[in-house]
């Protein structure tokens, strides 16, 4: 057996070993590199200047962003790298181009890949969404849009402070990575955002998102396929769709989702609270150990669902059940407001029903009465006191 004083002392130079690293930091202030912060100039160069230093560092790095507003070109981030530290201190603010169509057409925004140990501390990040959603909204020919940042296949990430506002499409993408932890991250866009989702996560594993609050026209939080072992913690979500696992089953062969915790949330105003969703069509796809707790519903119009006859505009499903399969879902003291009469709805697929819903603590009701509670294809169990009364 280990000498415990020997542990202490290596344990003593692992914390001094990491203490000097980080005084040891080389800094690189993209203003000094040619960025300029008057939101017009194009400051592009600077950031992929400070970035291949200090990609190519062997030491750690520090890529500073003073005040002021920095105009930036969609901009891709690679790797690997020669060191596993590169921190972003970003005390002022990244703006997209205000003509959309300059990014529009690129998928993302901001983007790393193939990246190791990069963190994003506090700024700004401003889409300039607005002018895209109307274009859309009035039904002209317009580009998709950009996700604003987004990282794959990276791992041991982490985003604190950081604010994204008005994304032309998704604020923050999580494609493809493990050990990723946001915390204190606000998104803000309008209630009628189009396909704006706060943070999306597929197919990323020991993803932490805590302590944040998103506003936004689309979901608040999206889990997309292939993600295992996510957990959500203190986060506010309102006016948007709500925490979403799905929509899943949209292809024939598809990784699941499990082992998935949203707890002490907040749902004001929102279309859905809870929800897991399916393409009504055949899939490999699964959604299993999910536990969902201390929840609380301000008017909000679904607050607990499961819909597995997803098919937006009838196409590519009518007459066909979802072939995703449901189980070991629990729904822990979950309490507050529908907007509507159903604020339990459970509508499972009639080939491969849910199975091991629970229902532990939960009050919902509906203009101060009780609400109701609908179940298709559902099994499962209640436990304490639960209103509407359960239907499983």
């Amino acid at each position: 057996m280990a000498n415990p004083r020997s542990l202490i002392v290596l344990s003593l130079a692992f914390v001094f070993m990491i203490n000097s690293a980080l005084a040891t930091a080389v800094t690189y202030n993209v203003a000094s590199l040619g960025a300029k912060a008057n939101g017009k100039t194009d400051s592009t160069k600077a950031f992929l200047s400070a970035w291949a230093k200090a990609c190519a560092s062997v030491k750690p790095v520090v890529i500073y962003v003073p005040a002021g507003r920095f105009l930036l070109r969609n901009v891709v981030f690679s790797g690997p790298c020669k060191n596993n530290a590169i921190t972003f201190r970003i005390a002022g603010t990244l703006v997209a181009p205000s003509n959309y169509r300059v990014i529009g057409n690129a998928d993302n925004w901001i983007f790393f890949q193939h990246v190791n140990g990069v963190t994003i501390s506090g700024g700004i990040l401003d889409g300039q969404g607005t002018a895209l959603w109307a274009c859309k909204a009035s039904g002209k020919s317009c580009p998709s849009g950009a996700t604003t940042l987004g990282f794959s296949n990276s791992n041991n990430i982490k985003v604190s402070g950081l604010i994204s506002l008005n994304s032309q499409m998704f604020h923050i993408v999580v494609n493809g990575c493990h050990n990723v932890k946001m915390d204190g991250v606000r998104v803000s866009a309008s209630g009628n955002s189009p396909n704006t989702d706060g943070i999306h996560v597929q197919m990323s594993s020991g993803v932490t998102i805590l302590n944040s609050k998103i506003a936004t026209g689309d979901d608040c939080v999206s889990i997309g396929p292939g993600t295992s072992n996510l957990w959500i913690e203190n986060v506010a979500c309102g006016p948007g769709h709500g925490i979403s696992i799905g929509s899943l089953g949209k292809d024939q062969q598809e990784a699941g989702v499990q082992n998935v915790t949203v707890k002490t949330v907040t749902f004001t105003g929102t279309q859905n609270g809870l929800r897991i969703k399916s393409w009504g069509r055949p899939s490999t796809g699964f959604a299993r150990n999910i536990l969902f707790q201390h929840a609380v519903m301000i008017n909000v119009q679904n607050p607990i669902v499961i819909d597995q006859n997803y098919c937006p505009g009838k196409k590519g499903c009518p007459g066909q059940v979802s072939g995703v399969r449901i189980s070991d879902v629990t729904y822990q003291d979950i309490h507050g407001s529908s907007a509507t009469e159903v604020a339990v709805k459970f509508d499972c697929s009639s080939k491969y029903p849910c199975s091991k819903i629970r229902l532990e603590n939960v009050k919902l009701t509906y203009k101060n009465q009780v609400a109701v509670a609908t179940c298709s294809h559902a099994g499962g169990t209640a436990a304490g006191m639960v209103q509407p009364t359960s239907c499983l």
